[in-house]
């Protein structure tokens, strides 16, 4: 975990909206997406599978770097 960082808004929005989520769960969709897209403003997508989310699709948003992890939320609409 320390090879990633937060951004402000998700420790204090995105955190704070979805209680739920974990940041390793988030880390472990960066690591192992089952699909990555460029983004508009330099910001990266991940999508990943989440077990502990009943097998939902979580998609993590980055910043250029693909390691400040700025958004997640499970994603309802996710086609393969």
């Amino acid at each position: 975990m320390d090879n990633y960082k937060f951004t402000e808004y998700f420790e204090k929005e995105v955190l704070r909206k979805r209680p739920y989520l974990k940041k390793e769960w988030c880390i472990q969709v960066v690591e192992s997406p089952i699909r990555v897209e460029q983004q508009e403003h330099n910001r990266f997508r991940f999508w990943g599978v989440i077990a502990e989310l009943g097998d939902r699709v979580l998609r993590v948003v980055t910043l250029e770097d693909r390691r400040t992890i700025h958004n997640a939320f499970p994603d309802r609409g996710f086609k393969p």
